[in-house]
């Protein structure tokens, strides 16, 4: 049998067992989802089919096409979206960065109000987290505390783009050229999302030093697991491929030997002369490649991001435009003209003055089998994962989190994936106007 007849079976099996059933009222909800078709299995079976298990031609194939997409030219893909953000911690910790480089203790200006994954990885390197309020309605980093938050140790900022909506771009990267800062954007939720920089339209994560996403199946595209790393700094490049490939100082791919010429001919640390260099650790680094079974998956994907970002789009003004009559119970993001999201949920946050209270939404959508989440940690300093760090030690607030612990009081979301039916989001706008008529 050849390989195109498999791939001819695997198409009619998804046809066959893949295949969604339609929406009824009463149906979860759920706040996201796969969306994918026999493209995708074939692509998955294609690279099981080469039983290439670790990194290969599909990766280089991924890489490259979502560097393409976002225009910028370095792109590695990982294991995870927070594998992702590790990697782009560590490596503005790497020596080759000479002066730039972090050092234990130096501090890392981010948000409260966000996944945990943002944060873990500037205390998994030794670096401070400094914790800045956010501002509603978007639940973004509030631009005009950033200057009182910094200190002479203050070298990076790591902020992710809420829910798909982009922070100040403009703002937060003419504060961190002033002062010399390495930017980090976790792009993870924001895939797609667009921001005008000097009268251009950027992909967010290109503008920062540094940019990640994830690619778990809630994201705007799916591998399974998986994430990336991308920059169009050539020394951040090697860095992140040295960290994600054990620390190893030679770039061959895996399975190549010596296609730089001179495998046996260097001199590298204490080492003697000619050791070889697939044997040589520039850095302590890890292992967080994805495979190609995963890559396959995501080469499908990424056919089908412009479309999946426009029904996004589509859902997201279809629950702004039906909720409008809750406006005086609710707070809705409100984009700037600069700024162009790629939605990963409708964020909704109960007004103070509201008669009915987060809690009471929640339980009554849940109640009607329509997912909810809250705006993830919500504020994670009050999490058990701090209860062992000490503040003004191990992380710092920078004034106060006042924000931050009202949108983890009072902030909720439910989804606006592709795979959402026009009845899924009437049923989200029925119950929710229901909830709000009921006044208690």
């Amino acid at each position: 049998m050849d390989k195109e007849s498999i791939l001819q079976d695997v198409r009619q099996y998804c046809r066959e067992h893949h295949g969604r059933g339609d929406y009824r009222p009463g149906d979860r909800v759920q706040y996201a989802g796969r969306v994918y078709n026999e493209e995708e299995l074939c692509s998955l079976v294609d690279a099981a089919l080469d039983f290439w298990l670790t990194a290969g031609e599909y990766t280089k194939q991924f890489e490259k096409g979502l560097a393409d997409y976002l225009g910028i030219p370095f792109c590695s893909l990982v294991c995870s979206g927070s594998a992702a953000n590790l990697l782009a911690v560590s490596a503005l910790t790497s020596p080759l960065l000479g002066e730039r480089q972090l050092r234990r203790g130096d501090e890392v200006l981010t948000v409260a109000a966000g996944f945990p994954t943002t944060v873990a990885p500037i205390v998994q390197c030794g670096l401070k987290p400094v914790f800045v309020d956010v501002k509603l309605p978007d639940c973004n980093v509030d631009v005009s505390l950033l200057e009182q938050a910094r200190t002479d140790r203050t070298r990076a900022v790591i902020l992710a783009h809420t829910l798909g909506c982009p922070f100040d771009l403009a703002a937060v990267r003419a504060f961190c050229d002033k002062y010399g800062l390495w930017l980090i954007e976790d792009n993870c939720d924001a895939l797609g999302a667009e921001y005008r920089m000097g009268g251009v339209w950027r992909k967010t994560g290109t503008v920062g030093d540094l940019g990640t996403s994830s690619f778990y199946p809630a994201h705007h595209i799916t591998t399974g697991e998986g994430g990336a790393v991308y920059t169009g700094n050539p020394l951040l490049h090697r860095i992140i491929r040295s960290l994600r490939d054990w620390g190893r100082d030679c770039v061959c791919s895996g399975g190549e030997d010596g296609t730089c010429g001179h495998r046996f001919t260097g001199r590298f640390g204490a080492l003697p002369v000619g050791y070889d260099h697939k044997y040589v650790y520039s850095h302590l680094g890890y292992n967080l490649k994805a495979t190609d079974m995963q890559a396959a998956v995501g080469v499908a994907q990424l056919e089908k991001l412009p479309e999946f970002v426009a029904r996004r789009r589509e859902n997201w003004v279809f629950l702004r435009r039906a909720l409008e009559p809750l406006e005086g119970n609710l707070l809705f993001p409100a984009p700037g003209s600069d700024s162009n999201p790629s939605w990963f949920g409708f964020l909704m946050t109960v007004r103070p003055e509201s008669p009915v209270s987060r809690d009471a939404f929640v339980s009554y959508l849940e109640g009607h089998n329509i997912q909810t989440r809250p705006l993830f940690a919500g504020n994670l300093t009050r999490h058990p994962c701090f209860q062992n760090l000490r503040e003004g030690e191990d992380y710092r607030i920078a004034g106060t989190l006042t924000v931050t612990d009202q949108v983890m009081n009072n902030s909720f979301w439910v989804g606006v994936y592709p795979g959402m039916e026009r009845a899924m989001l009437e049923e989200i706008t029925q119950k929710m106007l229901e909830r709000a008529d009921r006044q208690v």
